[in-house]
């Protein structure tokens, strides 16, 4: 075992593979976690809008398009089409992947604020206009701060299921964590010791996450009292 490990990782800087990688994961995840909120919150107020006022028609036309396209394609066959069609001759493959990932993760982040936004009585909504309030600004004082208490839970399992979908970075010739592993599996002929190697730092990574939120939720409990 000891042998095993030498030659995977301290043997020729093979353990530079997988750090370049875990850069890489986490630099796709970050931005791509950044954009799918953005596009989240816009589709679901867009959305939620249209539900509850009928305003927005068309616009949410786009959105249900958007949703009903990128929900119901795989992840890897997006990443392809973004990297050799939309963008084919942009040089840099993690944009693409941010891109691809940031799209798809919005999709989801979508439905998750929308259930929350729709979840909220309606008399948060005309108790805010009964204090002079607009639309939105009732939705940006008064009903997305429930909202994000709400929702925060399923928001870090996408968090945490993006982060995991970033594997197959790879097919675009990136390369991810899960690359840096392969490239060390190709070089040394042993497949268990870099891909469980792959899989506990992920496990890992996930598990630190998961503590942070729920550090998280315990100091917004804690401030509702």
């Amino acid at each position: 075992m000891t042998e095993a490990l030498y030659d995977n990782l301290i043997a020729k800087d093979r353990w530079l593979y997988l750090i370049r990688g875990l850069g890489t994961t986490l630099t796709i995840t970050f931005f791509a976690v950044i954009l799918g909120i953005i596009l989240g919150f816009l589709v679901a107020i867009i959305r939620s809008t249209y539900e509850k006022t009928h305003k927005l028609k068309i616009l949410n036309v786009v959105c249900q398009i958007y949703l009903t396209v990128i929900r119901g394609t795989p992840v890897i066959v997006q990443l392809l089409i973004m990297y050799y069609i939309v963008f084919v001759s942009m040089s840099s493959k993690v944009f693409v992947a941010v891109i691809a990932f940031g799209i798809n993760s919005g999709a989801y982040v979508a439905e998750i604020i929308r259930g929350g936004i729709m979840s909220i009585d309606n008399g948060q909504f005309e108790g805010g206009r009964s204090l002079g309030f607009s639309y939105v600004q009732t939705m940006i004082y008064i009903i997305l701060p429930q909202v994000f208490k709400n929702v925060l839970p399923a928001l870090a399992n996408e968090f945490i299921v993006l982060l995991k979908e970033t594997s197959v970075s790879g097919y675009i010739a990136l390369q991810d964590l899960t690359k840096g592993g392969d490239i060390i599996r190709s070089q040394t002929y042993n497949a268990y010791v870099p891909l469980l190697l792959v899989a506990a730092i992920y496990l890992c990574m996930v598990m630190i996450f998961t503590y942070l939120v729920k550090q998280l939720e315990r100091r917004l409990r804690n401030s509702e009292r």
